[in-house]
């Protein structure tokens, strides 16, 4: 009997297939993840750091994520089946000879502070509020009509450094309440535009069209916050794709030149990319067919950018 996948697994898949993030926003994730899903124990006399999840795509970004910031430290991945009714697989990372990790990573298992060398801006605290999702995060269906968005961790002051985290945010305003449930502290949100907000923020900007779309459907009294939290999700992938191609253009000018092409579809479009990183794919198709006085289709601006992208790839391997 398959299982069916919950919306909370949709949106911690969403941010792991997210891989062109920076080393630093990385860094800030795998902190917050290790501090609130990770364990320490010893092992001939060596500090090991454990990690498990049920989630097999967040157990491979973790074990790729780690090789690439710490290429010398070890680090093993292996699964084992769970002797239970559901029988579940498990996957255990397992860390041997932890302590600089746990260093670098600035990961205090008895103090409950964040330190400011892990999050120091908006780029890294919404790396840490992702890597919390990831360790303890849940999130209700958006079909049901009781939002609630949820981060459980272990000890009351780590609950309020996290709460306060959310605060330092710049680029929009969230107020988490929390709550005591067992023995663990919860940071949560029950307000449906906040969900939405910390959504876009984790980077699972898909996961917030889903959840706004069926808001939309459910409750129509509330559309103008609705359609702001869509524009604002739109707009950041949007904006994420575009830096992308701004960067592979400039490398591309840097290396050959764009006015030496002999595409002028492809010279232009590099050209007004670069001018304008807010604009969609199809206002780049109709400035094209404006400039050229003829018809520019949005597939071939796609078209185009793949021949970039290709080309970037090709000069990238080249000069390494």
């Amino acid at each position: 009997m398959e299982h069916k996948i919950t919306f909370a697994r949709l949106v911690k898949e969403e941010i792991v297939e997210n891989v062109e993030i920076s080393d630093a926003r990385l860094k800030s994730l795998l902190s917050a993840l290790f501090r609130i899903g990770g364990v320490i124990s010893f092992k001939n006399k060596k500090t090991v750091l454990l990690y498990r999840t049920e989630n097999a795509k967040v157990a491979k970004f973790v074990y790729s994520s780690f090789r690439k910031l710490y290429p010398k430290s070890e680090i093993s991945l292996d699964f084992f089946k769970k002797n239970n009714i559901k029988k579940r697989t498990n996957y255990r990372l397992e860390i041997l000879d932890a302590d600089d990790v746990l260093e670098e990573l600035s990961i205090n298992y008895i103090e409950g502070k964040i330190s400011k060398d892990i999050v120091f801006d908006d780029e890294t605290i919404a790396g840490y509020l992702a890597g919390a999702f990831l360790a303890g995060g849940s999130i209700n269906s958006p079909e049901t009509s009781n939002y609630h968005l949820e981060i459980s961790v272990v000890g009351e002051n780590y609950a309020k450094w996290l709460a306060k985290l959310f605060g330092k945010y710049h680029k929009i305003e969230m107020e988490p309440k929390i709550a005591k449930r067992r023995e663990k502290h919860i940071i949560y949100f029950k307000k449906s535009d906040q969900i939405s907000n910390f959504l876009v923020i984790i980077g699972a900007t898909n996961s917030c069209m889903e959840f706004e779309n069926a808001r939309a459907y459910r409750d129509y009294s509330n559309n103008t916050n609705r359609l702001m939290n869509l524009d604002m999700a739109n707009m950041s992938k949007t904006l994420k794709i575009s830096e992308q191609q701004i960067k592979e253009i400039k490398y591309i000018d840097d290396v050959l030149g764009i006015h030496n092409f002999h595409n002028t579809k492809k010279e232009l479009l590099c050209y007004f990319r670069l001018d304008n990183e807010s604009l969609s794919m199809q206002e780049l198709a109709d400035k094209l067919s404006e400039e050229l006085g003829m018809k520019i289709t949005k597939s071939n601006v796609n078209h185009l950018f793949r021949d970039l992208h290709e080309l970037y790839l090709k000069l990238k391997g080249r000069n390494i």
